[in-house]
Formats: C-alpha cells, sequence, structure tokens
C-alpha cells in the first residue's frame, strides 16, 4: 500500500544498539524492517548506561534524538509507575510537536506523554511488550532480594492502575496472540503483531548436535530461576552433555551446575558466540514460569538450532507450538529428549520449519502488516494543516493589529 507521507516518530525505552537484549532487540529490528519498507524514522530514545551508536542507527534513522532518563526520582512515591515516570520530557513533546507524523510508543514505559492534549489529533500506535503488570508480578514471585521484590510488587499494582491510559492509542500492536486477547477484549484496538528479530535467514544446522542447551541473560530472575530448575530436574538426569549458555550468571547457579559431571556453565558469550551453541545443540530445552510476551530465545533457536523441547508455557498461544515438542512436566520433557536425540534434524523438516517461519514471524512480512493500520497523514492533509496554521496565524496578527487601531 503506496502512502504519499511516510515519516514516523519511534519512541525507544532504551538506545536500541546493540540489539542484544530482549525489548530492544524487537525495536531495532523493527525499525530496520520499517527503513526497507521506505519509512521514514525519527527515533527518540531514553539513555541511560548505554553508548548513543550514532554510526549504526543513522543508517536506518533520518534524525535521532537522545534524551537523559530521570533514573534519581524515588520509585515509591506517586501513582505513575517508575518505569514511565522516569521516561517523561519535555524536549521530547516539544520535538513530536513539529510536525504531524504518527508517533509509535515502544513499551508502556514510553507513554508518558501518550494522553497529551498537544498530541491528541496525532494517530498514535503503543507498542506492547508484556502486559506488563503481569509481568511484573512474576518478577516479583522470581526474585529473591526483599528490597527488589517489593518494588516490583508496587511497580506490578501501579502499572496494573496506569494501563487504561492505553484507550488514548489509535492502536495497540500487541507482541503476543495471548496478550493481543487481553488488550483487545479492554480497549478493542489491538492487533498482534510478531516480534521482530535477528534472523533474516536459516541456514541448515546439520542433522546431528553435541548436547542439550538452554540458552538466556542469567542476570534475569526467570532465567536463572529456569536455569537452576533444568539443571536440578532435567540436565542431571539424562546421560548426555548439557550446556546452559548466558551472562551473569548468580553464584548459586554457578554452584549448582559443578555438581554434576555432564552440566558445562558458559558465561559472558558474544551474541556470535550464542548463535554458535545454538546451532551446534541437537536440542534446545526451553523452560519458563510465565506466560508473557513472546520469547524471543525460542525463536532464535527455532531459526538457528535443531529441535525444541519446551514446556506449555513457552508457547501457549504463541503460533509456535507445531514447531516444538511439549513436555507437561519434568518427566515428559526428559521422555521428550530421550525421544528427540535418537533423531536426525532433517533438511526435509528444516525446510518446513523455515517456509512458515518466513510465513507468520518474518520481520518484513510484520512490517508490511503494521504499515496497513497506521493512518499516515495525506500529503493534502499535512498542506491542509499547514493553511490552517498560518490562516490562524494572519487572524492573530489582525486581531492585534485591530487593538491598537482602536
Amino acid at each position: 500500500m503506496k502512502k504519499s507521507s511516510n515519516r514516523l516518530h519511534i519512541i525507544s525505552f532504551d538506545v536500541p544498539y546493540p540489539a542484544d537484549y530482549g525489548g530492544v532487540i524487537d525495536i531495532y529490528h523493527k525499525i530496520e524492517a520499517l527503513h526497507r519498507a521506505g519509512v521514514e524514522v525519527i527515533l527518540h530514545m531514553y539513555q541511560y548506561g548505554r553508548d548513543q551508536n550514532k554510526t549504526k542507527l543513522s543508517k536506518y534513522c533520518k534524525e535521532l534524538h537522545y534524551y537523559k532518563r530521570s533514573t534519581y526520582k524515588n520509585p515509591f512515591i506517586g501513582s505513575v509507575p517508575y518505569i514511565v515516570n522516569s521516561r517523561s520530557s519535555e524536549v521530547l513533546l516539544a520535538n513530536l510537536r513539529k510536525d504531524n507524523a504518527p508517533i509509535l510508543f515502544e513499551g508502556l514505559h514510553c507513554t508518558f506523554h501518550l494522553a497529551d492534549a498537544s498530541l491528541k489529533h496525532r494517530f498514535k500506535i503503543v507498542r506492547t511488550h508484556n502486559i506488563e503488570h503481569h509481568y511484573y508480578k512474576h518478577l516479583e514471585q522470581s526474585e529473591l532480594r526483599y528490597f527488589k521484590k517489593y518494588f516490583f510488587r508496587i511497580e506490578a499494582e501501579k502499572l496494573r492502575k496506569y494501563e487504561k491510559v492505553l484507550k488514548h492509542a489509535n492502536l495497540i500492536a500487541a507482541i503476543s496472540p495471548n496478550d493481543n486477547k487481553h488488550f483487545e477484549k479492554k480497549y478493542g484496538n489491538s492487533m498482534y503483531l510478531p516480534a521482530f528479530h535477528s534472523n533474516t535467514e536459516m541456514v541448515y544446522p546439520g542433522a546431528r548436535g553435541k548436547y542439550l542447551l538452554y540458552h538466556g541473560n542469567l542476570a534475569v530472575p526467570e532465567n536463572y530461576k529456569a536455569a537452576m530448575e533444568l539443571a536440578l530436574n532435567v540436565f542431571s538426569k539424562v546421560d548426555m552433555k548439557c550446556v546452559i549458555a548466558g551472562n551473569n550468571p548468580p553464584k548459586e547457579l554457578q554452584t549448582l551446575c559443578e555438581k554434576y559431571a555432564n552440566i558445562e556453565l558458559k558465561t559472558n558469550l558474544t551474541t556470535d558466540a550464542i548463535h554458535k551453541v545454538i546451532s551446534e545443540a541437537h536440542i534446545n530445552v526451553l523452560h519458563t514460569n510465565q506466560n508473557t510476551g513472546i520469547k524471543l530465545k525460542l525463536l532464535n533457536a527455532l531459526y538457528r538450532g535443531k529441535f525444541a523441547v519446551v514446556n506449555p508455557l513457552m508457547v501457549v498461544d504463541s503460533g509456535l507450538e507445531s514447531l516444538c515438542a511439549i513436555g507437561e512436566n519434568w518427566k515428559e520433557i526428559v521422555a521428550k529428549i530421550e525421544e528427540y536425540r535418537l533423531l536426525d534434524y532433517s533438511g526435509a523438516y528444516h525446510e518446513n520449519r523455515k517456509d512458515y517461519l518466513a510465513k507468520h514471524f518474518g520481520n518484513d512480512t510484520s512490517a508490511a502488516a503494521l504499515l496497513e493500520k497506521i493512518d499516515f497523514p495525506s500529503e493534502k492533509t499535512a498542506t491542509r494543516r499547514a493553511d490552517n496554521k498560518v490562516l490562524k496565524g494572519l487572524s492573530q496578527l489582525s486581531s492585534f493589529m485591530s487593538y491598537f487601531s482602536l
């Protein structure tokens, strides 16, 4: 569909490059895909601890704007969630007002200005990366440290009450079918938009792998809890080499892995190294205790790896169920591993998976679906609005001159 105007503001909760963790992976590769589709991206970013990376981002963006995140704010004061309240900027608001282009808010995090009266007539999209109050409730349940556990509890309740700000969005782009059901039921303006990711092509990884693998950012409570549960209940029960790969693991996980001769912990790996261990594994074993958002680690495993054995929460309502072997409990997961370790990963199976993922999870396909939903102002509309501003200015000038002619 051809649009006469293709300018789009994107507000990112973090600098999206390097694309090395969940949310920014989706943002960065979305920007790439929109650029390929001919969109002129104006990127606004809240910065805290990451470099600006202007060279890389300038390849895909017409303009780059950086704003300091106000991390000094007390997270326990006020009704606005900390992840939102710490991302507010009058300079950002002024930059958004410079034209009438649509605005894409990345995550509930960036919606501080969503309901601002000056943006009332703009087409506004919110990309939801989770049902945030569900996600923070799960973080509370996984967290072991009291202070962070208390913060997650308070933040979850604030996010639950704050979520109604989404009624000011023209479109909600939910990252999973399950999340889409939630937002569509509550606000009636939601679409399912699959996660954007780094996988642009699928290379056959060979018929046999060397080990079982669990991978993820081990600094995240959900991931290191899943890794510890897999080590105890699955990896320690099989006669096969097992690898747990991820950065910044807690001491408890390191100690646990040292107890078992067949479990190796690989840490502080580059993105390329993670991709290599995924492709060399015979089975990617993935487990989660929360059905929130979409698991990018699962997409990576399916694009780059061989077989995947998962628990139901990892795939429920994701569209990826048919590509995985699903174990309902620890005993069934072990049984699925014993079954699939004997099988070769065939070229025919790989081609079928490749076709399915391209159709349902391809970045360019998803970008096209998003652009079909966005109401870009036509050149005629933009001209009319500009003319109206001129006429308004002339009217004000006329009134001003009339005052002095009295």
